[in-house]
């Protein structure tokens, strides 16, 4: 009787817990800096920018996270600043200025939240990625072979 008991408990609180899965996610990220992007995200507050130690993915944050596209004038890197304004609404066809071109693909997949744009993206954990956040759903995560990505992949998938 114990037994079921304790089996009864613990699945009441896997599926009480369950919702809570992806910010968990976050705490698996080895990165740093990658770790506190993914816990500003998942909060949707900058709180956690602070603890990112580079600059320009520090005002990436920022923006992403509510600053808004003036942010992104403060990031160095042409693609990542070309990146922030495409997720911060800062004018459409700014995906076009990235040269990496699977951050391309993956830019102009957020962009049209669809997953057409994945099937371009060359390397198979960025291109499982791509499919899972823009509508495949976390099931596609299983599928990234490196441990911070696919820690990313769970938190931001739905």
């Amino acid at each position: 009787m114990r037994l079921h008991h304790l089996f009864l408990c613990a699945s009441i609180a896997l599926t009480l817990i369950t919702p809570q899965q992806a910010s968990a996610s976050c705490g698996f990220i080895k990165d740093g800096d990658a770790k506190a992007l993914c816990r500003a995200k998942e909060s949707k507050s900058s709180g956690q920018c602070g603890f990112i130690k580079d600059s320009d993915k520090r005002a990436y944050c920022r923006a992403i996270t509510g600053g808004g596209s003036g942010q992104c004038g403060f990031i160095k890197s042409r693609d990542l600043r070309s990146q922030c304004r495409a997720e911060t609404g800062g004018g459409s066809g700014q995906c076009g200025f990235i040269r990496d071109s699977d951050a391309k693909a993956l830019c102009r997949a957020k962009e049209s939240k669809s997953s057409g744009q994945c099937g371009f993206i060359k390397d198979s954990d960025k291109r499982a990625y791509c499919r899972a956040i823009t509508g495949g759903g976390s099931g596609q995560c299983g599928f990234i072979k490196s441990s911070d990505l696919r820690s990313r992949c769970r938190s931001e998938a739905r």
